[in-house]
């Protein structure tokens, strides 16, 4: 008799995932249990020793949880990447940010912005002010709130806008809309792999469900999501 699978991942990739887990079900009978968190936690909660099943996070961070044991090596596949996208309120003023120039100038205009602070999108976007030579200018207008709930910050009047993963923003609709995608010439992107446990109660559901995420059968529904494959 199949277990329920245990599935660990990313938040940026919840929207996502959570649109294929039923289609998965109903096709093979079996049952899924679902957990999120940021991508650093769900690293530190494995390595702690969290069970799991298959696990969603960046491939450097499955990279990691191979070499200490806790991922079964040679399991790891690419799932797909999301991109960082600026979020605000449904009905404010059209924000442009097609440009490096007119998403640094949007940046500087706003009050404050949300950023997830304890996840990967929020690092790269701390470390991204310091490339782009406006921390100074851009960070004391930071807004930290938890991953998950960064892009309804701007619903919540929190902060005027909130950077965070598209998939966020796209499940955080209709009181949030994407703004705009950051601009193609900073690349914004969150990689994201899948791994297996090296210490799995049904390798056979675990191998399906892995192949059933990463199948080009499910990528329309996943670029919906604001997950893209490449």
């Amino acid at each position: 008799m199949h277990q329920q699978i245990q599935l660990f991942g990313a938040i940026a990739v919840r929207p996502a995932v959570l649109a294929l887990i039923p289609r998965f079900e109903t096709a093979t009978g079996l049952t899924v249990a679902v957990r999120w968190e940021v991508n650093p936690t769900v690293k530190k909660q494995i390595e702690a020793g969290e069970a799991f099943d298959l696990v969603i996070i960046n491939p450097s961070m499955v990279q990691d949880l191979t070499a200490t044991g806790k991922v079964k090596a040679g399991s790891q596949v690419w799932f797909g990447r999301v991109g960082m996208g600026v979020a605000a309120k449904a009905g404010s003023r059209p924000l442009d940010i097609r440009s490096v120039d007119a998403f640094i100038h949007a940046l500087k205009s706003a009050e404050t912005i949300a950023y997830a602070s304890d996840g990967t999108s929020g690092g790269y976007f701390s470390a991204l002010l310091d490339r782009l030579g406006i921390a100074d200018e851009v960070k004391p207008k930071l807004v930290a709130v938890p991953g998950g709930q960064t892009a309804s910050a701007v619903c919540q009047a929190k902060a005027e806008l909130a950077v965070v993963p598209v998939t966020s923003i796209l499940a955080a609709a209709p009181e949030v809309v994407l703004a705009g995608r950051f601009p193609a010439e900073l690349r914004s992107y969150i990689d994201f792999a899948i791994g297996v446990s090296a210490d799995l109660r049904d390798a056979e559901a675990a191998r399906r469900l892995s192949e059933f995420l990463t199948s080009t059968s499910v990528d329309d529904i996943l670029a919906a999501k604001g997950v893209e494959r490449r």
